[in-house]
């Protein structure tokens, strides 16, 4: 009876909570990240703000029964707005963005993010090449 329960167990387990593949693989990105709530260790000067923006249509597949029931982007959409963020801090020399902070609305018709963050330069380093 114990190895019948607990084959079921595993095999719900294995079969009921699907692998989170997106927590493991961690995007290197060409620059350090540091959200709002984080700070590098090290010291840093600035370099300069910088923000990606758009503004797109509200898609199907957001709509339920005409219902708008699925808002914002999802987690490979945030990845490559980080992306390009992190990019644009390459080319300014940076070794790091800090501060990155996404936002989100959403109109009847329309989608906007915004994606924003500090380009720095850690102290007693060489810029970072283009």
């Amino acid at each position: 009876m114990k190895i019948g329960y607990l084959l079921l167990l595993t095999a719900c387990l294995s079969g009921c909570f699907p692998a989170r593949l997106y927590l493991k693989n961690k995007p290197n990105f060409p620059v350090d990240v540091f959200y709002e709530n984080q700070r590098p260790e090290r010291p840093f000067e600035p370099i300069r703000d910088l923000e990606v923006s758009e503004e797109t249509p509200v898609r199907a597949g957001q709509l339920v029964n005409k219902r708008l029931l699925k808002r914002g982007n999802d987690m490979q959409e945030k990845e490559l707005l980080l992306a390009r963020l992190t990019l644009q801090a390459k080319k300014l020399g940076a070794n790091a963005l800090v501060g990155v902070k996404y936002t989100y609305y959403t109109s009847a018709t329309d989608n906007g993010y915004s994606m924003r963050g500090l380009a720095v330069r850690y102290r007693n380093e060489e810029p970072s090449g283009n």
